[in-house]
C-alpha cells in the first residue's frame, strides 16, 4: 500500500509538512500527491472518527443483513443504489456468504431502524430477507481504539 494513503487513511490532520518529513519527501511533492489522489478519486474525503457515547446526542445503529435477488441486466449495483439513496443508511457493503449486503443503518430509536426496515427496505422488489442486529456499543472504529480513554495511538515517526 503507498505510505502516503496509509499514513492519511491513519490520520488526516496531519499536515503536509508533518507527512513530507515523515516520508522524507518534499512538502511541494507531498501536496500534489495528495491533489492528484483527490482528482482521481483515490481519496473521497476525510472525516473524523467521532465517540458518539460521548455526546450528548442519542441515536441506534444497527447492521442489517439484506439477501436480494439481483437484477439480470445490473447484478447487485442496482440493488446498492437503491439501499445507498436512503438517508438512514451509512454504509453499504457486498457480501459473500450466507446473505449479500450488509448495511450499517441509524435512528433515534430502535423503533425508528424497525419501521425503516419494515416500510422502506423490506419493500424494495427483490429483497429476500432481512436480519437486524442492533450494535450495542462501539469498541473500535476505522483502526482507532474508542473503549479505552488512555490509549491514543500516535502514528507519527521519529525522525532524527
Amino acid at each position: 500500500m503507498d505510505k502516503l494513503l496509509k499514513l492519511l487513511g491513519a490520520n488526516s490532520d496531519f499536515t503536509t509538512a508533518e507527512i513530507a518529513a515523515m516520508l522524507g519527501e518534499p512538502e511541494d511533492y507531498i501536496k500534489a500527491q495528495i491533489k492528484e489522489y483527490e482528482n482521481k478519486g483515490v481519496i473521497k474525503g476525510y472525516q473524523a472518527v467521532v465517540d458518539w457515547e460521548k455526546v450528548e446526542q442519542s441515536y441506534v445503529e444497527a447492521l442489517i443483513e439484506l439477501k436480494v435477488t439481483p437484477k439480470k441486466e445490473t447484478g447487485f449495483d442496482e440493488m446498492a443504489e437503491m439501499c445507498m439513496a436512503f438517508d438512514e443508511v451509512k454504509s453499504v457493503y457486498l457480501m459473500a456468504g450466507a446473505y449479500d449486503f450488509s448495511l450499517i443503518v441509524r435512528g433515534e430509536t430502535m423503533q425508528d431502524i424497525a419501521m425503516f426496515v419494515a416500510k422502506k427496505l423490506s419493500t424494495i422488489d427483490g429483497v429476500i430477507s432481512t436480519a437486524t442486529h442492533f450494535i450495542m456499543r462501539c469498541y473500535k472504529d476505522r483502526g482507532l481504539n474508542l473503549a479505552s480513554p488512555q490509549h491514543k495511538e500516535d502514528g507519527r515517526l521519529l525522525v532524527l
